[in-house]
């Protein structure tokens, strides 16, 4: 395969994983750490209404989906490209950190939780990923 070829199906392979293993981790959040009482988040008014309801601990599965994520996505991509493998793990990195950016705006909640959550969420863990992968 072209090495070309080979780093654009890595990219996209790290989008798709990382975006899977997001949303399996916030869906099981819900089972493992119920919503509040009332809470509906089916719908994109109903979760900007239902964040009001959340305690800290309800921001922790996010947190994790959103790391794991990028980090599964960044491991990826650089374990599938054919060069620039750092690059391209960060290029995921910077992809869900976008959609990061745009869930904070859509959705608002809590100014402590944006913070982390796109300070230690998205870069660090596409870093992490390339360092992962490089080892392996």
């Amino acid at each position: 395969m072209k090495p070309i070829l080979k780093n654009v199906l890595a990219v996209i392979v790290g989008i798709f994983v990382g975006s899977a293993v997001n949303l399996v981790l916030v869906s099981a959040g819900h089972a493992v750490i119920p919503l509040p009482e009332g809470a509906d988040v089916s719908t994109t008014e109903g979760f900007r209404e239902s964040i009001k309801q959340f305690t800290p601990i309800h921001f922790l599965t996010p947190f994790l989906a959103h790391a794991l994520g990028t980090l599964a996505g960044a491991f990826l991509a650089a374990k599938i490209a054919a060069s620039h493998n750092g690059k391209l793990a960060m290029a995921i990195g910077v992809l869900f950190l976008i959609g990061g950016i745009a869930a904070v705006a859509m959705f608002g909640g809590p100014i402590w939780f944006a913070i982390v959550d796109l300070v230690f969420a998205y870069l660090p863990m596409a870093w992490l990923g390339a360092r992962l992968a490089r080892n392996r």
